[in-house]
């Protein structure tokens, strides 16, 4: 990004500080910030641009899509433009990203898409492990 820009850690707007009375003036309104709940495709690229760790803390987040998935911002950022569509025309398909979150205690917690763990801010960083479930899931024991 050019030294000239600025962009508020408090707000989430972007500035071209070469402006006079630059402060009063944001170049956009919506460019770096987590939002809880994602409405519009801006929302979702603020969300990204913030990045896929909290402040304060540092606690690692994850997108929520519709149907109550999961997904890690590496997944997001690399289907973006499903997103995206799904979002601008409110398609219920999997991929329509409604909300971001912090995984708090959820040890099992995966992403959707990648597989991708998304380990918890609290508790044991560790898996339970579920003897009913196995090495292949639910059904491997079936076969």
């Amino acid at each position: 990004m050019m030294k000239h820009f600025f962009i508020s850690e408090h707000s989430g707007e972007l500035f071209d500080t070469r402006v006079e009375n630059w402060s009063s003036h944001p170049l956009r309104l919506n460019y770096k910030k987590h939002h809880r709940k994602i409405k519009t495709v801006e929302d979702l690229k603020a969300t990204l641009r913030a990045g896929a760790y909290g402040w304060p803390g540092g606690y690692q987040m994850y997108f929520t899509t519709w149907c109550g998935g999961a997904l890690s911002f590496k997944s997001a950022r690399e289907n973006f433009r499903n997103i995206a569509d799904s979002i601008q025309t409110d398609c219920n398909d999997g991929w329509r990203v409604i909300g971001c979150d912090i995984n708090y205690e959820d040890s099992n917690l995966y992403c959707d898409d990648s597989g991708e763990r998304i380990p918890p801010a609290y508790g044991d960083d560790i898996p339970e492990k579920n003897d009913d479930i196995g090495k292949y899931g639910p059904l491997a024991s079936e076969f």
